[in-house]
C-alpha cells in the first residue's frame, strides 16, 4: 500500500483528504518495504520528515477511497467466487452447517441434519458446528446468515409461510424454495408427527357426543340405539387422545424448536387449541355410567380444560387486535375457526358444571370473534395473504362455529329459540353450499388434518337433533338422521384410510416440510460489482474537485516556505 497524508494548517482546517490506492505486485517486489513521508506542521514550525518503516503484509486485492470531509467511503472487493455462485438445490444439503458444507475434522457428524430442531439446540449447534479454522468459521457463518439456515430467537413471519408453502393446509413446499433438512431422507418420527394429529381425536370424540345424543334424545327414541356405542366410542377417543398427547409431549421434550415452528405456522397454530377442545368433548360425552343425565360435573373439570384454552386465546386474539405481522387479515384461514369453536364448547361445559354466567360470557366472546373471522374470510381482503381458490375439506370449518353456537345457546337457556335457530340455519346453509360442490373436494392428498374437518359435520348433526327435539316433525327428524349418517360414514371412511396409510402403505407421516422452511427466501446473489463501480466512479469524480482545492492550498503553503 502506498499512503499519502497531507495535513492543512491549524488555521484553515477545512479539508482533509486521505487517498489509499492499490499498489501493484510489481511495485511490491521492487520496493520491498514501503517508506511514507509524514509532514507534520505544528505551530512551532517543526518540518522534519519522519520515515516510518511498514512491515510487509500479505497482498489482498483491495481498494478503498476515503474522504474525511464528506465521511463517505466505498469498498470494492473482487473475488473469483463470483463465478461459483449458484442456486441451491432442493435437497436441504446446500446450507452450510447442516450437512456437508460445514464438517468437523473433515467429515460431517452423524445426526447434525436434525439436531437444529432439538430442544435447546441453538447453543449446542453453534458449538458443534464450529470449524477448526477461524477462516472456515467466518465463511460458514456468513453462508448460514445469508441463507437464513440458522435457527435463532427470531420467529418466522406469517407471510413467510404463505410465500414458501402452498396448498390449503400450507404443508407443501414451493418449487422455488429450499428447506433446512434433507428432503430425500426419512426424518425421525417425532419430527414427522404434526400437531394436526389431534384432528383424529376431534373426529372420534365428537362422534361420542353424537351417539350419546342419538341414544338419549326423545327425537330419536324410535331408533332404539344402545348406549354401549357411546361407551365404545368414548373409550376409543380417550385412548387415541392419550396416545397422541404422549407422543406430542415427547416431541416437545426432544424437538422443541420444531414445535415452535408449528406454533408460528398460520394454520397449525389453531390446532394448539385442539387438545383442550377434545378434553372438553370427552367431558361432555361421558357415558351415562360415569355422568348420569341431569347431574352436574365437577367445576375443576372446567378449570383444568378451559383454563389453558382461555390463556392461549388471550395471546392469539391479542395479536389479532393489536395488529402487526400476525393481525387477523394476514393469518386468517378456515382453520382459524378452531380458535373460536372452543369458546362455545367451553360454554356448554360451563353450563354442565352449573356456571351459567360463565357460560354466557364465553358464548359472547366466541360469537363476537366468529363474526369477525367469518366476515374476514368471506371478503378475502386485499391485505390478506392469498387463500387457495380450490375447495378443500378445510372449508367444512365454516359450519363448525355456528353449529356449536346453536348447541351452546340451547344448553344455556334450555330452549331452541330464535337466536339458536338462526345460528343453526346459517350452519345448515353453509353445509348445503359445500355438499352441492362435492366434486371440487376430490383429487387432494390425504393427511391426518382431514380428521379435524369431520367434527364440524358432527356438530351440525348434533344441532339438527336439538332442532328435531324442539320442532318434532318428519322433516326435522329426517334431516337429523341424514346428517348423522353422513357424519358417521365420513368418520368410518377416514378411520379405514388412516389405518391403511399407517400400517399398509406407511405413508401417514411423510416428512413435515412445512417446519423446515428458511427464515427468508433464498435467491441468487446479486452482482454488486456494477453498483460498487458506479459508486466508486462517482466518488472519484467528487474527490477530484477536493484534490484540486487541496493541491492549490499546498501550493500556497510551499510558496510561503
Amino acid at each position: 500500500m502506498d499512503t499519502r497524508s497531507r495535513a492543512t494548517s491549524p488555521n484553515s482546517m477545512e479539508t482533509h483528504f486521505v487517498d489509499i490506492h492499490e499498489v501493484l505486485r510489481e511495485e511490491e517486489e521492487e520496493g520491498g518495504e514501503g517508506i511514507t513521508r509524514v509532514e507534520d506542521k505544528a505551530k512551532k514550525g517543526l518540518n522534519k520528515p519522519i520515515r516510518v518503516r511498514d512491515t510487509k503484509r500479505t497482498h489482498k486485492n483491495f481498494s478503498r477511497q476515503v474522504s474525511l470531509e464528506t465521511g463517505f467511503s466505498v469498498f470494492s472487493r473482487e473475488s473469483k467466487a463470483k463465478d461459483e455462485r449458484r442456486v441451491l438445490p432442493r435437497s436441504g444439503r446446500s446450507f452450510g452447517g447442516f450437512d456437508s458444507a460445514i464438517r468437523l475434522g473433515g467429515e460431517a457428524r452423524k445426526g447434525d441434519n436434525f439436531s437444529i430442531f432439538k430442544t435447546k439446540s441453538t447453543l449446542s449447534k453453534q458449538n458443534s458446528l464450529m470449524p477448526a479454522r477461524k477462516e472456515k468459521e467466518t465463511e460458514s457463518h456468513q453462508r448460514i446468515d445469508g441463507s437464513t439456515g440458522r435457527l435463532d430467537d427470531e420467529s418466522v413471519p406469517a407471510g413467510r409461510y404463505f410465500a414458501a408453502l402452498r396448498g390449503p393446509e400450507l404443508d407443501q413446499i414451493k418449487d422455488t424454495e429450499d428447506i433446512l433438512l434433507p428432503k430425500d431422507e426419512k426424518w425421525p418420527f417425532l419430527l414427522r408427527f404434526p400437531i394436526n394429529c389431534f384432528g383424529i381425536c376431534l373426529g372420534i370424540s365428537s362422534q361420542a357426543i353424537l351417539w350419546r345424543a342419538l341414544s338419549t334424545s326423545p327425537a330419536t327414541n324410535f331408533l332404539h340405539i344402545t348406549p354401549f356405542l357411546n361407551v365404545a366410542l368414548w373409550l376409543l377417543a380417550l385412548a387415541v387422545q392419550v396416545s397422541v398427547s404422549v407422543t406430542y409431549i415427547l416431541k416437545c421434550i426432544f424437538y422443541f424448536e420444531a414445535v415452535k415452528r408449528e406454533y408460528f405456522h398460520p394454520v397449525r397454530v389453531n390446532f394448539f387449541f385442539a387438545p383442550w377442545v377434545v378434553c372438553m368433548f370427552l367431558a361432555i360425552s361421558a357415558p351415562p355410567i360415569l355422568a348420569p343425565p341431569g347431574s352436574l360435573l365437577h367445576p375443576a373439570i372446567w378449570c383444568v380444560f378451559m383454563g389453558p384454552y382461555f390463556f392461549l386465546e388471550l395471546k392469539i386474539y391479542g395479536q389479532w387486535l393489536s395488529g402487526g405481522k400476525r393481525r387477523l387479515c394476514k393469518v386468517v384461514n378456515p382453520s382459524t375457526h378452531l380458535s373460536v369453536v372452543g369458546n362455545f364448547v367451553g360454554a356448554i361445559l360451563a353450563s354442565k358444571v352449573g356456571w351459567q354466567e360463565v357460560a354466557k360470557f364465553l358464548w359472547a366472546i366466541g360469537f363476537a370473534h366468529y363474526l369477525v373471522v367469518f366476515v374476514t374470510l368471506y371478503q378475502r381482503l386485499p391485505t390478506s395473504e392469498a387463500l387457495p381458490k380450490e375447495l378443500h375439506p378445510v372449508y367444512s370449518m365454516f359450519i363448525a362455529a355456528p353449529s356449536a353456537a346453536s348447541i351452546a345457546w340451547e344448553t344455556i337457556y334450555h330452549e331452541f329459540d330464535g337466536l339458536s335457530r338462526t345460528c343453526f340455519f346459517i350452519a345448515l346453509f353453509l353445509y348445503i353450499s359445500l355438499v352441492v360442490r362435492i366434486k371440487f373436494f376430490t383429487g387432494f392428498r390425504f393427511s391426518v388434518a382431514w380428521w379435524s374437518y369431520t367434527f364440524p359435520m358432527t356438530t351440525a348433526s348434533v344441532a339438527s337433533i336439538k332442532y328435531a327435539e324442539h320442532v318434532p316433525c318428519t322433516l326435522s327428524k329426517g334431516l337429523a338422521l341424514s346428517l348423522s349418517l353422513m357424519s358417521s360414514t365420513m368418520v368410518a371412511v377416514l378411520l379405514v384410510s388412516t389405518l391403511l396409510h399407517a400400517f399398509v402403505w406407511q405413508t401417514l407421516f411423510p416428512n413435515d416440510l412445512a417446519i423446515a422452511i428458511t427464515l427468508r427466501k433464498l435467491v441468487k446473489e446479486k452482482k454488486p460489482f456494477k453498483r460498487a463501480y458506479d459508486i466508486r466512479r462517482w466518488t472519484k469524480q467528487a474527490l477530484t474537485k477536493n484534490n484540486t482545492v487541496n493541491n492549490n492550498f499546498n501550493g500556497e503553503n510551499e510558496m510561503e516556505h
